[in-house]
């Protein structure tokens, strides 16, 4: 056996080897005091693109885009202090979304760290990251001696990648930093490989699901965390079971494939969520079963029929539906075997149950939901979006109503990837994500859809955008309010629009964006979406900004009524009480 080579090192030099070792191309940082290390180090070796946005939560943001996109851990660094208290929304959103990130803070020198010593700060910018990241972590780790780098970076992307992707941090004081350590030449880290599931409970499935009536799979974002969509995909064209999605899911299936149903939940496709309540067989791969895609009533959700799970995370399992049949498995195992075992078996058509689907969809469509709303319709303008923009790779949602309209709306073809903030629902999140996709679909064109209260959380990242040359096509939803919470208001607070339309404002985004360099249009009349998209698209690779005007007091709707079950969403139903979440 050879010996493995040995050499001394910097430590933030390794860091930065190792870091390319594991095929990282982009880091995403706001310089600071105590990340000057690795910043000069990764800039000297000059095998990773360093992204210097204008705010750390940026950075964390687009760092869990690039995970979610290549599955190689996105990578995000900040400076002791505030600088590591600014991911902490975005460390949160990959946690939540299951997104693989590793995150490095900078920390003061150890003999500068307060210790047990009962004061609030020894150190300038001192503070304890480790036990405010810990919630939102697989882990939270701090280096104390230079030796434990290897090992810790190691474990850190091993962890990250490995059963439910999810964020790790390490906080690396600034004099580890610069010490010499003796370490070999960084190799790839593979993840922990997850334990086949029992080929007979699979069995049982697929014979379930042939002998069903009315079968129907729900596809959640552990598809796309389990890197197993194409997969997927080819298991769905072979058992021929329509599918629903959540809102993670939206490109689990492209548009026009004929198993696809749409998207159910509170904000769902009114066809969707029917299609579901019908289903007397219910397959759940991937998908929490969370409040947004139950509604209140779990029991109504479950009903007499089988549902079952399928999840890589125990503790998901019968958490809130109770009495589902569980299959603890990784979807990356469970699904080529599943479709190996469907190679030798017969499924029927479903041509009745794909037919009453179809009468739903034609009952209920998307486009109808607001048609008497005065102005642009936006769920008639996420289609029209949608046909001018097959060269995107990626659409990118920020949060709030315009979310809802994407989801309910938009036409994913087979090769594009949709983005958005599930778990934490972050406002903001758009334009960092937006930044970080385009950069791992190697500077393929982007679309980011904003509305004009969440896009003012990050808007600095503008000049991101344009520093880098990125091919980003940023749709701003403007309807001069935080819709969704001034709906909130509508139902609940007698119409009292306070800090939503009342006290709120935002400027003109095409005069934002022409000040940063960025070409902009802006439209407000139907007549004229299209010549405006096509405008947006006249050069695929340039940034381009366009808002959209639409009506204030416009709702997304269908909404499930809280307290009543998912087939009863507003305006025709109204809700038994205030929803808690």
């Amino acid at each position: 056996m050879l010996k493995a080579y040995m050499r001394t090192i910097k430590v933030s030099d390794y860091v930065a080897e190792f870091l390319h070792a594991q095929g990282v191309r982009h880091v995403f940082e706001l310089v600071g005091g105590m990340i000057t290390q690795f910043v000069d180090s990764i800039y000297v070796q000059g095998n990773i693109q360093l992204i210097s946005v204008h705010h750390e939560q940026a950075a964390a943001f687009a760092a869990d885009a690039v995970g979610r996109v290549t599955g190689v851990p996105g990578v995000a660094m900040a400076t002791s202090g505030p600088g590591a208290t600014n991911l902490l929304t975005g460390i949160g959103g990959a946690y939540f979304d299951s997104s693989p990130t590793v995150f490095i803070t900078g920390q003061v020198t150890r003999s500068e760290q307060k210790g047990e010593r009962a004061v609030r700060q020894l150190g300038f910018q001192e503070t304890d990251i480790v036990p405010i990241a810990t919630p939102l972590t697989k882990a939270a780790w701090r280096v104390k001696v230079p030796e434990e780098i290897p090992g810790r970076l190691a474990e850190a992307f091993r962890l990250a990648q490995s059963g439910r992707p999810g964020p790790v941090l390490l906080d690396i004081p600034m004099d580890v930093q610069s010490v010499q350590i003796s370490a070999e030449s960084p190799t790839r880290v593979m993840p922990t490989q997850s334990v086949a599931p029992d080929a007979a409970a699979i069995e049982q499935v697929l014979a379930e699901l042939a002998a069903a009536q009315r079968p129907l799979i729900l596809v959640g974002g552990g598809i796309r965390a389990a890197r197993a969509t194409e997969v997927f995909r080819g298991l769905v064209g072979r058992v021929r079971v329509p599918v629903v999605n959540s809102l993670l899911a939206m490109d689990a299936l492209p548009y026009q494939h004929p198993q696809r149903v749409g998207m159910i939940g509170s904000y769902g496709n009114r066809w969707a969520n029917f299609a579901l309540a019908e289903a007397d067989y219910l397959l759940v791969l991937g998908s929490r079963l969370d409040v947004r895609q139950t509604g209140a009533l779990t029991e109504a959700f479950k009903g007499n029929r089988t549902i079952v799970h399928v999840d890589c995370d125990v503790a998901e399992m019968n958490n809130r539906v109770k009495g589902c049949r569980a299959i603890v498995s990784d979807l990356q195992v469970f699904l080529p075997v599943a479709l190996s075992l469907a190679a030798h078996r017969e499924f029927p058509e479903h041509v009745d149950w794909m037919k009453q689907i179809a009468q739903l969809k034609a009952a209920w469509p998307d486009t109808r939901e607001l048609q008497d709303m005065p102005g642009i319709n936006p769920n008639v303008f996420m289609h029209q979006l949608s046909a001018r923009s097959r060269a995107a790779a990626a659409y990118v949602a920020d949060v709030g109503q315009h979310q809802m309209w994407a989801a309910q709306s938009l036409e994913l073809d087979t090769h594009q990837y949709f983005l958005t903030s599930g778990g934490m629902g972050a406002m903001g999140f758009g334009l960092p994500a937006a930044i970080g996709a385009a950069l791992a679909c190697l500077d393929r064109p982007v679309v980011m859809i904003a509305g004009d209260g969440g896009f003012q959380l990050n808007l600095q990242e503008l000049q991101t955008v344009v520093r880098n040359r990125l091919p980003l096509k940023l749709v701003i939803l403007n309807n001069r309010c935080h819709g969704m919470v001034r709906q909130f208001q509508q139902s609940y607070f007698g119409e009292r629009y306070q800090s939503t339309f009342w006290g709120y404002s935002a400027p003109d985004f095409a005069q934002v964006a022409r000040a940063y360099g960025i070409a902009a249009a802006t439209v407000e009349e139907p007549s004229k979406v299209e010549q405006a998209v096509a405008e947006m698209w006249q050069d695929p690779a340039a940034p381009f900004l366009l808002q959209v005007m639409i009506d204030t007091m416009s709702n997304a709707y269908p909404k499930v009524a809280f307290g009543k079950p998912i087939t009863e969403m507003e305006p025709f139903a109204k809700p038994v009480e205030m929803e808690s979440t």
